[in-house]
């Protein structure tokens, strides 16, 4: 049988049958799948025989997620159970306080407390982080990025639990356990940590074409961003608006970087983990403590049941998007963080998230793996944190009055007072009691189906996103996607998985495929997998998808890294700090010493680093302005003329002083292009802040 026949297909129920074609598969040890026989049957930790190991027990084939099915809930809680205390997946994260401030009343769409007046503020706390990797994993990791807000509203916690990416790996929770642990370390091992670039990662994603969109985008650089703060973030699931009268809508939502997006390119992210493996919670607290507050908008996409029925793909399905194109995303809101924590264990260690965790006026969706992560989280939660109480917590704990009848377990801060613990009670001071009106009412759905473990037909397409996120990209992007694919595969030591893998990308593009297997040094591109359901090949690109479109329009909220020696001159020194700090942007002084520089006047100018702990690596563009002696010194030093060379080898804009052209030269940056200024005077500081606006110089990567 061929290879691709013995993929893992999403199991589909057509329109004419009711029949479910099952085409999972188990993987031998060699790196090939083999067929069911060849190996023992997988069973639940009670011994009972698992019949489908792909999706979760539910009412209808995009029905809601049903509680008995006991397989299900096995394999989740013991998952949530693998780790303490550290989270299992995001477990290195960081985060900051903040308000949220609606900017448009939404009482149409939603009855939600925070959206009934524009002008309405709410506290908020944000938590970025990466997936894969341990609490001491680097920050700058090629991973998916969490994006987790809870806001404090005057109806309850709301949490919108998302990422850096707007779709996923997988379209039901049941695979979640095993996709995490595909790119955990090897438990044979405790490797590699923090990577995907091994065997086991891309065994299980090879043989997961449903897996196809969403590895376009942790290939791309949305995968290795440059701050949280030039990151967007996305509740990932369609959810529910539902207004007072009881009408709903589906909504996806948006947040939305105010400085727009930007990225490092992979040899930076590789010299950054070892400059300063804190490079991304630094960049967030040093921006913070500056006054230079974070700010995203938040904006939803909103669409009815007919756009639903008539959308190609199952808005169900967690794996594809809704082109801003197609429902363009209406701003809604800000975000702004203001306030660092008072301590990181307190806080960011402690702070609980949960899916599970809206107000009235939202709503869930069937979406499976959804559905899951509203079970999972709150298990996990419960375990990491010691107990049922870890709402009674200050970082989790409501700020709006909350009244209830639990009582005791671990750590109880507060039990109900008097003698009501129990209701219904017919006793004067009884306690709380329901309310019709303001208790949160889910969207009255009309739920009918067969009680099976199935998916949507639409559920499996799983190249026509793909294709459509990969020819919206620029050529620089698109070059990044094929070389983060030949450079994750080429650490991939078992040969059939490479061939598996790259046989899924004639179905995505035939010029990525080719560049892929030319990259591998294989002699020809694979044949492609056949697709569970033929791509659709005339969905229009969308510029929304392209982090180089979206990028800063300014220097503001970037870092100028300014390498100077004793000896320069003053006013070109003042003009560029200047000039900098008048667009927004921050200025670190990179010198020989750490003590710093004496000016041709004699003014003593700081260090923030020295020249071997400063890498041209940690600021988006640099600044040269050296004496001659000062250049005749960096000439002999590895780590200025490393500071120069990378810079221009990673695009960066550079200004040089006169003297500067020598150290230039020594580093082997002799073929200057219009990416390299001259500071010579006064006003070539504002020309040169005003060119890095473009983030890069593109045209010398190409």
């Amino acid at each position: 049988m061929a290879d691709h026949e013995r993929l893992y297909r999403a199991t589909a129920v057509t329109q004419s049958s009711t029949e479910t074609v099952d085409r999972s598969v188990e993987v031998g040890t060699g790196g090939e799948p083999h067929q069911r026989g060849d190996g023992p049957v997988l069973t639940t930790s009670q011994g009972v025989p698992v019949s489908d190991n792909q999706n979760t027990l539910r009412a209808g084939p995009r029905g809601p997620a049903l509680m008995e099915d006991f397989h299900f809930r096995e394999k989740i809680f013991h998952f949530d159970h693998e780790r303490i205390p550290e989270r299992v997946v995001h477990a290195r994260g960081y985060g900051a306080h903040g308000y949220f401030e609606a900017t448009e009343n939404l009482s149409d769409l939603t009855s939600a407390h925070l959206f009934q007046e524009k002008g309405r503020r709410v506290p908020a706390f944000v938590r970025f982080s990466t997936v894969a990797g341990n609490k001491g994993s680097v920050d700058l990791a090629r991973d998916v990025r969490g994006f987790a807000v809870k806001l404090y509203t005057e109806e309850g916690n709301w949490d919108i639990v998302g990422n850096n990416i707007p779709v996923f790996f997988i379209q039901d929770a049941m695979k979640f356990p095993d996709l995490v642990h595909s790119v955990k370390e090897a438990p044979d091992r405790a490797f590699p940590q923090a990577q995907s670039a091994h065997d086991n990662f891309w065994d299980f994603i090879s043989l997961m074409p449903e897996s196809m969109h969403m590895i376009m985008w942790a290939m791309s650089d949305r995968a290795i961003p440059r701050s949280f703060r030039f990151m967007e973030g996305f509740g990932v699931h369609t959810f529910r608006f539902v207004n007072a009268e009881g009408k709903g809508q589906f909504v996806k939502f948006h947040w939305k970087p105010k400085q727009g997006l930007q990225s490092v390119i992979w040899d930076e992210a590789v010299k950054i983990n070892g400059a300063d493996p804190d490079f991304h919670r630094r960049d967030l607290w040093a921006a913070i403590q500056n006054g230079d507050y974070p700010e995203w908008e938040l904006g939803v996409q909103v669409f009815d049941d007919d756009f639903a029925d008539s959308f190609p793909f199952d808005v169900l399905d967690a794996t594809k998007l809704i082109p801003e194109e197609d429902v363009p995303v209406r701003i809604i809101g800000r975000l702004v963080l203001d306030r660092v924590v008072d301590n990181f264990f307190a806080e960011t260690e402690q702070v609980a998230f949960c899916t599970q965790n809206i107000v009235p006026g939202i709503d869930f969706t069937n979406d499976p793996l959804l559905q899951g992560r509203n079970f999972s989280y709150l298990d996990t939660q419960t375990k990491r944190l010691g107990g049922p109480n870890f709402t009674h917590i200050p970082i989790n704990a409501p700020k709006c009055p909350f009244h209830h009848f639990q009582q005791d377990g671990h750590m109880a801060m507060h039990n109900p007072a008097g003698r009501a613990n129990y209701e219904p009670n017919s006793w004067s001071e009884g306690g709380p009691r329901a309310d019709r009106e303001r208790g949160h009412k889910s969207f009255a759905e009309q739920v009918d189906g067969e009680k099976r473990k199935m998916r949507g037909e639409l559920f499996a397409d799983h190249y026509s996103q793909a294709r459509q996120f990969y020819r919206s990209q620029t050529e620089v992007e698109q070059a990044h996607i094929a070389d983060a694919i030949v450079f994750e595969l080429s650490k991939v030591e078992t040969p059939a998985i490479r061939d598996r893998m790259v046989a899924h990308l004639p179905n995505i593009d035939a010029g990525l495929a080719k560049a892929v297997a030319d990259g591998l040094g294989m002699k020809s591109v694979p044949a492609a997998h056949e697709p569970a359901r033929e791509p659709l090949d005339d969905l229009q690109t969308s510029d929304a998808l392209s982090l180089l479109k979206n990028g800063p329009q300014s220097f503001a909220g970037r870092k100028m890294g300014m390498l100077l020696t004793d000896g320069i001159d003053d006013g070109l020194l003042e003009s560029m700090i200047d000039a900098v700090k008048a667009v927004g942007g921050m200025v670190e002084i990179v010198a020989p010493t750490i003590s710093g520089i004496v000016t041709a006047n004699g003014k003593e100018v700081p260090a923030q680093q020295k020249i071997d702990g400063g890498p041209s690596v940690l600021y988006d563009a640099v600044v040269v302005l050296v004496s001659e002696e000062g250049a005749r010194d960096l000439k002999a030093m590895h780590a200025a003329r490393t500071f120069v060379a990378d810079a221009f080898a990673h695009g960066k804009f550079i200004a040089v002083g006169d003297a500067g052209a020598e150290l230039l030269k020594a580093a082997g940056v002799t073929d200057l292009d219009a990416g390299v200024l001259s500071l010579a005077k006064k006003s070539d500081a504002e020309k040169f802040v005003s060119t890095c606006a473009k983030v890069r110089h593109w045209d010398r990567l190409s």
